[in-house]
């Protein structure tokens, strides 16, 4: 009875199996990250808590960046055509509990028309890769690497994702190679810059500013 019962298969019980969270330093390297500030290592490590950073940023995008914003828009895109200095922005940092980080930056401009709210997952791709995608689809591929003591993200190439399809931009559609820089300044502090440059059009989105870790007013 026991040989027979052993041969039976098992019947799962509905539970999935737990997801590994995301973990840049491993596709960063184990050489860049010991170079990257302590600071920057906790803030990207591997199944860190959520958390909340508050700060200001410049916004500014060029008249084809705008162009590039609405067709975005359509897909997700994590793009505004805000061009204002200094807007109280909020960054909101979550795991999604299916392996991905989700980030979540709002805007905050008052009478202005109100909030602007873009969020956008990293998570692992299907080819090992670091991928960043928006809800509608629009991802991206990234190299994560260090760069002078700050983490860089550049992207790679962009593609629609919805299930199994995947359908590659062509460079000259998409609004150009995106490089995200983490900068740490210490007390608490760092600058977050975002820069997308076209092949053609030059620069087309700058967003820059700086934001304090609750972290580092804790303690």
């Amino acid at each position: 009875m026991n040989a027979l019962l052993s041969r039976l298969p098992l019947r799962s019980n509905g539970a999935s199996a737990p997801v590994a969270p995301l973990d840049l330093p491993a596709l960063v390297g184990a050489a860049g990250w010991a170079r990257l500030p302590a600071a920057v290592q906790r803030r990207f490590a591997a199944g860190h808590a959520d958390v909340t950073y508050i700060g200001h940023m410049d916004l500014h995008c060029s008249r084809i960046g705008r162009l590039y914003a609405r067709v975005a828009h359509l897909f997700g895109g994590p793009l505004t055509r805000i061009n204002a200095d200094a807007v109280p922005t909020t960054v909101r940092v979550s795991d999604n509990g299916r392996g991905g980080v989700v980030w979540e930056r709002s805007f905050h401009r008052g009478g202005i028309g109100g909030d602007r709210i873009v969020r956008s997952t990293k998570e692992i791709g299907a080819d090992g890769g670091l991928l960043e995608r928006t809800d509608g689809g629009l991802s991206m591929s990234l190299d994560v690497f260090e760069e002078a003591g700050s983490l860089v993200f550049r992207s790679r190439r962009f593609q629609l994702v919805w299930g199994r399809v995947r359908i590659a931009v062509p460079a000259l559609l998409t609004p150009g190679v995106c490089r995200v820089a983490h900068t740490d300044l210490g007390e608490g502090r760092f600058r977050f810059t975002l820069t997308m440059v076209h092949p053609l059009w030059g620069e087309t989105f700058r967003q820059t500013g700086v934001f304090t870790d609750p972290a580092a007013t804790e303690n």
